[in-house]
């Protein structure tokens, strides 16, 4: 708790994050483990540049004063952030104070986890709608735009690239090839998901777990647009 807590030593300091740290069981490196560093390593470089966008809802601190009119409707670790960043302060990411975690127990229940968790953010999003003026809030504004808005309309992205690339396929044979590329990279998603992998075939986690988790974020947009809203959050067993 003091390694944390010592960060706000910094008077721009509004959010302190710790470091998530994925443990496999069975040692070996999975789609969520390798969705975890990447994470990471965008934290290491947000807070090296301006703040985070984002904390570890597992650990993390706040001052009171960024924690006022809290929102019990909302995340309350992307909402600080928003909070911290509207009084001129920051988040940063503590690398003394580490998370551990274990990968759900029930793979099935991954799907519904992420679907509530971008729903929540979405929410935290659209009602903050003014965090995007570059004009006023400069470089946070980008790292918001790219880090959340853009990730969330990565599914969307993604539909459109294989529809476009099906369509020009008479066009010319770069068409073709990317077309294919994009099938074998569904085709070993599919793998991943719905087989039996022995470890040599641990690779294939990783774009199951991409297709997953975009499909998840289609699913949310889903959820959000038809109104529906998460109001309280239901951990998954891991």
């Amino acid at each position: 708790m003091s390694n944390i807590v010592k960060n706000f030593n910094d008077t721009t300091v509004g959010c302190v994050s710790s470091v998530d740290r994925f443990i496999d069981a069975e040692g070996r490196l999975s789609g969520e483990g390798a969705y975890v560093k990447y994470e990471m390593l965008l934290r290491d470089l947000e807070t090296r540049v301006n703040t985070l966008v984002g904390l570890s809802g597992s650990f993390f601190a706040a001052r009171k004063e960024v924690c006022t009119n809290w929102a019990i409707d909302l995340p309350s670790d992307f909402n600080v952030v928003i909070n911290s960043v509207k009084t001129n302060l920051r988040g940063v990411l503590d690398h003394e104070t580490v998370g551990y975690y274990a990968n759900i127990a029930d793979e099935k229940m991954e799907f519904a986890r992420k679907v509530r968790t971008v729903v929540r953010g979405i929410s935290v999003l659209m009602k903050n709608p003014q965090m995007l003026n570059f004009m006023r809030y400069g470089l946070f504004s980008w790292q918001l735009f790219s880090h959340k808005l853009c990730r969330w309309l990565v599914p969307f992205a993604l539909v459109a690239a294989l529809i476009s690339n099906a369509v020009l396929i008479g066009y010319s044979r770069m068409y073709l090839y990317l077309f294919l590329c994009q099938s074998v990279f569904y085709a070993l998603a599919a793998a991943g998901r719905w087989t039996n992998l022995v470890a040599k075939r641990d690779a294939l986690k990783i774009p199951s777990f991409f297709v997953l988790v975009n499909m998840s974020i289609l699913h949310a947009w889903f959820r959000y647009l038809r109104g529906e809203r998460v109001m309280t959050w239901d951990p998954s067993r891991r």
